[in-house]
């Protein structure tokens, strides 16, 4: 019975990580070739494009505790909480995870935009309360969303760095994806379920009439969703603060994670619908980044430069913008095979009412020689 709740929650935590989130092996990092963009100052900053002032940080902050100083990052114990899951099978359960994502996904294997997402990604680990190794691969996809299974496999959708504007914008998606996994979300979210659903095994084998009792466990099933939507809320403020503190750490501006949200709520509201899958179970609401910029000025003492973009970001975007379309290009090419809809066969095929139709495509039903009638 276990064995069976736990490939079924093993399946539903893949589908949600897919759809909508004590040693990181330090990797040496290049130093980039080109020279980084710095901003001053936020004081000295001029206003940004979305309208919004740039947060003011105080040159000092005083931490209530080590979750909120960034001094402490790595010697601090973020994920801690109750979990079934050792880091060993933590791992083991991404590994597996990462196999079913790959075998349903196309990788970008161009050496150089692979190598520097994952150059970014690593010097984030670095600088988080990362306890795994991190392996972070590019998907070949329009959606802008990125995510991480447990035991830190990471994946970064091509989408997602071409709708970035800088590197800073691209290194703050990246750092909260990878809270998720220093806070252990996942599994802990796994062992939520596991809980749960063993804690209602009495009510099938006791409730009333045995195993009619299922009816039962079947309804208090409805209740689990409302549960885990609390949790997966709580986890995605917890990843926004961890996040900010990651990408802080590692030398980025944190005002770009601000930026990047406000412009997917502008895209949102001059095309409703239009708001990525990353962002579809936890939007940017104006609360949300109130929150954020909040944050963003009580634990994080200013500096007098941050990395905003590289023009190796630049590079390596336009590079993946013209790997894109040539890939485009090639899905169009003139003889390659191609899915029609059934509203489009219809209009190029005649109809099976008409008399004079000739359709040898059809289907047809025969009767079997030997079949009486």
């Amino acid at each position: 019975m276990q064995d069976i709740l736990r490939q079924a929650l093993k399946l539903a935590l893949v589908s949600a990580l897919v759809a909508g989130s004590a040693f990181a092996l330090p990797q040496s990092q290049d130093p980039p070739s080109q020279e980084p963009t710095k901003t001053p100052p936020p004081a000295q900053q001029t206003q940004q494009q979305t309208g919004s002032q740039p947060v003011q940080q105080k040159d000092t902050v005083t931490p209530k505790n080590s979750k909120e100083d960034v001094e402490a990052i790595g010697n601090r114990n973020v994920g801690k909480g109750v979990n079934l899951y050792s880091l060993e099978r933590e791992i083991s359960l991404g590994k597996q995870l990462a196999q079913e994502v790959e075998r349903s996904s196309k990788l970008i294997d161009d050496p150089v935009v692979t190598e520097y997402v994952n150059r970014v990604g690593q010097n984030l680990v670095r600088n988080s309360d990362a306890r795994v190794p991190f392996t972070i691969k590019v998907i070949d996809s329009d959606e802008i969303n990125a995510f991480a299974l447990p035991g830190g496999f990471f994946y970064v959708n091509s989408g997602l760095i071409l709708h970035a504007m800088e590197e800073s914008e691209l290194a703050g998606v990246m750092a909260h994806e990878i809270s998720h996994v220093t806070a252990r979300h996942g599994t802990k979210n796994a062992t939520k379920g596991e809980l749960m659903q063993l804690a209602t095994i009495p009510l099938i084998l006791l409730g009333p009439g045995g195993w009619a009792g299922y009816g039962i466990y079947q309804g208090l099933n409805l209740a689990i969703p409302v549960t885990y939507l609390k949790f997966s809320r709580d986890a995605e403020r917890e990843a926004d603060f961890l996040g900010l503190q990651y990408m802080y750490k590692a030398g980025y501006d944190p005002n770009s994670y601000v930026t990047f949200f406000e412009r997917i709520q502008a895209d949102e509201k001059r095309r409703p619908g239009s708001i990525p899958k990353v962002f579809s179970t936890h939007p940017p609401t104006p609360e949300r980044i109130e929150n954020t910029q909040k944050e963003i000025a009580r634990i994080l003492p200013a500096r007098q430069e941050y990395i905003v973009t590289t023009s190796e970001f630049d590079s390596v975007k336009s590079r993946l913008r013209n790997i894109m379309f040539t890939r485009k290009v090639g899905d169009n090419a003139p003889g390659k095979p191609t899915l029609r809809t059934k509203t489009e066969q219809s209009k190029k095929q005649p109809t099976g009412n008409d008399p004079n139709s000739a359709d040898d495509d059809r289907p047809t039903l025969k009767r079997r020689p030997d079949s009486q009638p």
